[in-house]
């Protein structure tokens, strides 16, 4: 099955009764730029009325640190910001995630693949193509060849073969229009990693779809993955989110505040401490006005929080 470019647009879709997310990954405790998301997320929900469910990505587990998600919580509760619905774990879901691949495989829409990173840098740079340090590597199809195969090849990723022209288009609520060619900035994406581990992209959408999450509202350092999973979405039939990517946190070196960058946990130890974090938060987020206003504890800081965010975002 290949996709129009005019079928791979956003459109509009049916009014659905609001349900927003957080995902964290359980490699560490929330520090505070994941505090941001999981506020701005909240909000947003409270503001619309809506349900908000947690989600633990814990799909890549050699990353996953034990006692994080639990960890995670406790935080997340400690500040007010309760779940509607029972946690969702991504490492409960495989079979789920391959029954959404083996459709796709049936279909003739993935390639099986061997290539390394190394293989694919001195593809690129046969081709001309050069590639920043740290930057992603745009797959050239090497692998292409072996689109129609359906049995799998020991130690293969399966990649999805875009179509021509694959230029996705959305609206972003606080950046805007945003427009990304998969072609020439990504290239055909891995599904599934050849270590057997299922990919963000594939199970992000899957349980975006699951779920009937509506309203997506992360932080800006995933807004590069949008377009992908609005693919995915259109490929799958699914409806497609609305967006809104938050401003990041950054650390002294101008780097996104991380797990990786030793970036360190929010306290909550103490209903002082848990609402001078959410203060901050709201304050990253553009929340001014809540700087003018003592508040005494974490509930009552959310509720003046939540008519803030509908002036600014609903």
């Amino acid at each position: 099955m290949i996709l129009a470019v005019s079928d791979l647009k956003n459109p509009p879709s049916p009014a659905r009764a609001y349900r927003g997310r957080f995902a964290p990954s359980p490699t560490g405790p929330l520090h505070a730029g994941s505090l941001v998301a999981a506020l701005g997320s909240w909000l947003d929900a409270r503001a619309h009325q809506g349900q908000w469910l947690l989600r633990i990505e814990d799909i890549d587990t050699p990353r996953s640190v034990s006692g994080a998600a639990q960890q995670i919580e406790a935080q997340l509760q400690a500040c007010g910001l309760q779940w509607d619905d029972k946690p969702v774990w991504q490492s409960k879901r495989q079979e789920t995630y391959q029954k959404a691949l083996n459709q796709l495989i049936a279909q003739d829409q993935l390639y099986p693949c061997n290539c390394s990173r190394q293989t694919i840098a001195k593809a690129l740079e046969a081709l001309g193509i050069e590639t920043e340090r740290h930057q992603d590597l745009v797959y050239p199809g090497s692998c292409r060849g072996k689109r129609g195969l359906k049995d799998e090849i020991l130690g293969s990723a399966w990649r999805i073969a875009l179509p021509q022209h694959c230029t996705i288009e959305f609206e972003d609520r606080a950046l805007g229009h945003q427009i990304q060619n998969l072609n020439q900035e990504v290239g055909d994406f891995v599904l599934r990693r050849s270590d057997g581990l299922f990919t963000y992209q594939l199970a992000v959408v899957v349980d975006d779809a699951e779920q009937a999450i509506t309203h997506v509202v992360r932080g800006e350092d995933l807004l590069s993955n949008t377009a992908r999973q609005i693919y995915l979405q259109r490929v799958f039939h699914y409806p497609t989110p609305e967006y809104l990517h938050l401003p990041l946190v950054l650390d002294e070196f101008g780097e996104k505040l991380s797990k990786q960058t030793l970036a360190s946990a929010i306290d909550t130890s103490t209903p002082a401490a848990a609402l001078e974090a959410l203060e901050q938060a709201a304050t990253h987020l553009g929340l001014q006005v809540l700087g003018m206003q003592k508040f005494h504890s974490a509930s009552e800081f959310l509720v003046a929080a939540t008519n803030a965010w509908k002036d600014q975002y609903c």
